[in-house]
């Protein structure tokens, strides 16, 4: 091995070490580090769920912008957790944002809760349902009155229920 390939792996691993609390893929806190009112082992999250609610629920993934039937959905009814079935926006709240997720500017009260994800070099609010845990996007301040938020979600971790 020579000095500039040492020098080059060397400046990777402290830079590594350096940055990792603004790379940890993970939210700071965890909602599923948290006691719900729904607790399910990995297992069972597995077979009651998709891999990809599953990877959205239960692992804080994201599913790709524009491919949820429910981003264009403005039908009366509610939208509820698809891990546990907790209702948790209705249709009245809806808008479009143009994202491509489902969003929102007001969730039904007490059903969602936030933490600080700290993933991706950036600081955000994770939204989760109140009643399993299940990741289900983030809430940002540039939604449109009255509540000036923007609850963006993943269709993957929601269901629609008609009205």
């Amino acid at each position: 091995m020579d000095k500039r390939h040492f020098l080059q792996i060397s400046a990777v691993l402290v830079g590594t070490a350096f940055f990792s609390r603004y790379i940890n893929w993970s939210s700071e806190s965890m909602a599923s580090q948290t006691e719900f009112a729904v607790t399910k082992s990995e297992t069972e999250w597995k077979s009651i769920l998709t891999p990809e609610q599953f990877h959205v629920l239960r692992k804080h993934g994201t599913e790709r912008p524009h491919t949820s039937p429910l981003d264009k959905n403005y039908a009366p009814g509610t939208y509820v957790c698809a891990g546990c079935g907790q209702a948790l926006f209705t249709s009245e709240g809806k808008f479009d944002s143009g994202t491509g997720w489902p969003s929102f500017f007001k969730p039904i009260e007490g059903a969602i809760a936030t933490t600080t994800d700290r993933s991706f070099f950036m600081t955000r609010v994770e939204v989760h349902c109140s009643n399993c845990g299940g990741h289900l996007g983030h809430v940002f301040n540039d939604g449109p009155k009255p509540t000036g938020l923007r609850y963006c979600m993943n269709g993957v971790s929601l269901q629609f229920t008609p009205a």
